[in-house]
């Protein structure tokens, strides 16, 4: 297996055109969170001409709405989210210059071209580790729409974490790819 390629934030389109689905990487800067109430309100600021409350260009979005912090910790247990809930918003944040998402399961074509035609890639975490993956979190504050408590956006600072490229800019679908690697010959699966 191929080592872990170290990316930081903001990320910039030469970093992502050099990924392919299927590439393991350890993020490290800050990323925002967002869930599909947050999505919405800020694709209605968009629509209104309104300025955003946070800056896209660059920009991660982590599908998360994690527990409280226990003390002396920034963040309790946070887990990535299903993807597809966002997936009617994406490409409105895409066009605004948002660069990578962070969730768990598969992505609509539309936001699979999308994904192609703004360069950007839909990054995997690993669902049912929310408590593992908040150790990659160094510093969590409220920046936006505090009213939606644990879907509130906030700013994370996080050092090395883990994810994988599941679809990248020229349209690769490790999912799918996945899948076709452990094929058996004569069309069946994993037995």
């Amino acid at each position: 297996m191929s080592e872990a390629i170290k990316l930081t934030t903001p990320l910039r389109e030469e970093q992502l055109l050099a990924l392919r689905a299927g590439d393991r990487v350890l993020i490290t800067g800050e990323v925002i969170t967002a869930r599909d109430a947050a999505h919405k309100r800020l694709v209605e600021c968009i629509e209104r001409g309104e300025p955003l409350p946070v800056e896209l260009e660059g920009q991660i979005i982590y599908y998360v709405g994690p527990t409280p912090a226990p003390p002396g910790r920034p963040i309790g247990s946070a887990g990535p989210t299903t993807a597809t809930r966002m997936d009617a918003y994406v490409p409105a944040l895409l066009a605004r210059g948002l660069r990578g998402m962070i969730g768990k399961g598969r992505r609509t074509p539309a936001v699979v071209e999308a994904l192609r035609e703004h360069h950007a890639v839909y990054f995997g975490a690993i669902g049912g580790l929310g408590a593992l993956l908040s150790e990659r979190i160094r510093a969590a504050e409220v920046v936006a729409y505090e009213d939606l408590g644990t879907e509130a956006i906030r700013r994370l600072v996080v050092e090395e974490f883990p994810a994988i490229v599941i679809n990248d800019c020229y349209g690769g679908d490790f999912y799918r790819e996945g899948v076709e690697q452990w094929r058996l010959p004569g069309g069946g699966g994993l037995r």
